[in-house]
C-alpha cells in the first residue's frame, strides 16, 4: 500500500479528484490517500495557501497528487505550484502529449514528451523595480550547470527507458548567450553519452513553428523553465487541450503529480469538468510507484471509452455526459 498526499484543489478540483479516486479504486490501485489542503481554499479557511502541515505531509510521504490550485493574478500570494516545486527540488517537469482516439484535434500522430527544468529560469521570482515611479521593472533568469545537467540527463534516460529515439534541446542561445547558451552547451556535452539517442538543438521560436507544422518529428524535448511552460501547453493543444495531458514533477526524493489546467471556477460544481488530465497524471504516479500493470489497465480502459463510448464523456471532448458518467464508463470497462 502506497501513502499518497491528496490535495483536492480549488474550483473544479473536488469533482475531478473524486472521479480519479473512483477510477483508481475500481482498478484496485493500492493507494492510501492522505488528505491535505492548499490553494485559495486553504487561504480562505486558514489564512495560508500552503499550510505547514501540508508541506510536512509531502515531506514525510514523498508523493503527492494535486488538483488545480487558484493563483491570484498580479497580486496576492505567489503560485503554490512553483513554491512546491522549488521547496522539494522537483526539477523535472514531465509533460507527455499523445494523440488519443476519438478526439477532434489538429493532428493524429503526436507522441512527444517535454522535459522542463522546473526550479530556475525566470520562475525564481527575482524581480525588482529600477525606478521609484515603478515604470521600469527587471527580472533575473538563473541557469546553472548543476540544474541543467540533471534535467538533460533525465530527458535522455527517459528516452532510453521508454523507447524514444530522439531528444531535442530547445534554447535561445543566439540571443541569450549566457543563460540558454550554457544550457545548450551542456546538452551538447551530454548527448554523446547516449549514442543510441539522436540529438538535435532547436531555437525556441523555430520550435514553436515546427510543432504546429510537423509535430511528429519530435520525441523527447528538453528545455528551460519558461520555454518549457509555453511549449508544453502548445503540445497539449496539438492533441486536444490541457484537459487531456498529464504532468509529473519529479526530484531525487519527492514527486508531485498534478493537473496542468486551471481551476475553472466558472464551471465548478456543474459536473462539466473533464478529469482526464488528472487521471493521466495519476497513471504517471502509478508508474512512478511501480504499479505498472494497474496503470496500463486504466489507460486501456480510457482509450476504449474514448474510442467506443464518447457519448459518456464530457462536452469539451465531444461527449454528452459529465464528469461522473465518464468516470463510470471507465470503471465499467475496468
Amino acid at each position: 500500500m502506497h501513502n499518497v498526499v491528496f490535495i483536492t484543489g480549488d474550483g473544479i478540483g473536488p469533482e475531478i479528484t473524486q472521479a480519479v479516486q473512483q477510477i483508481l479504486k475500481a482498478a484496485g490501485a493500492p493507494i492510501n490517500w492522505i488528505p491535505a489542503k492548499a490553494g485559495m481554499g486553504a487561504y480562505r479557511e486558514l489564512g495560508n495557501p500552503l499550510p505547514d502541515e501540508t508541506v510536512e505531509l509531502i515531506d514525510k510521504h514523498k508523493v503527492a497528487l494535486k488538483g488545480p490550485l487558484e493563483t491570484p493574478v498580479g497580486g496576492g500570494f505567489r503560485s503554490i505550484n512553483v513554491t512546491l516545486r522549488q521547496r522539494f527540488n522537483l526539477y523535472s517537469n514531465i509533460r507527455p502529449a499523445k494523440s488519443l482516439p476519438g478526439i477532434n484535434s489538429p493532428f493524429t500522430h503526436v507522441d512527444m514528451v517535454i522535459f522542463r527544468e522546473n526550479t530556475q529560469g525566470l520562475y525564481i521570482g527575482q524581480e525588482r523595480w529600477v525606478d521609484k515611479e515603478e515604470h521600469h521593472a527587471e527580472s533575473i533568469a538563473v541557469v546553472t550547470r548543476e540544474a541543467s545537467e540533471r534535467i538533460i540527463h533525465a530527458a535522455f534516460q527517459y528516452a532510453q527507458k521508454h523507447g524514444y529515439k530522439k531528444v531535442a534541446a530547445v534554447h535561445k542561445a543566439n540571443i541569450l548567450k549566457l543563460t540558454t547558451g550554457l544550457f545548450l552547451n551542456i546538452a551538447r556535452e551530454i548527448a554523446p553519452q547516449y549514442p543510441d539517442v539522436e540529438f538535435r538543438d532547436v531555437i525556441v521560436d523555430n520550435m514553436a513553428m515546427q510543432m504546429v507544422m510537423r509535430p511528429e518529428q519530435f520525441d523527447v524535448v528538453v528545455t528551460t523553465n519558461l520555454f518549457g511552460d509555453i511549449l508544453s501547453d502548445l503540445a497539449s493543444g496539438l492533441v486536444g487541450g490541457l484537459g487531456l495531458t498529464g504532468s509529473a514533477n519529479i526530484g531525487d526524493k519527492h514527486a508531485m503529480f498534478e493537473a496542468v489546467h486551471g481551476s475553472a471556477p466558472d464551471i465548478a460544481g456543474q459536473k462539466k469538468a473533464n478529469p482526464s488530465a488528472l487521471l493521466f497524471s495519476s497513471l504517471m504516479m502509478l508508474d512512478y510507484l511501480g504499479e505498472h500493470e494497474t496503470s496500463k489497465k486504466i489507460h486501456a480502459a480510457v482509450l476504449d471509452v474514448l474510442k467506443y463510448n464518447l457519448d459518456a464523456c464530457t462536452p469539451d471532448i465531444g461527449g454528452k455526459g459529465d464528469t461522473f458518467t465518464y468516470a463510470d464508463a471507465i470503471c465499467l470497462k475496468l
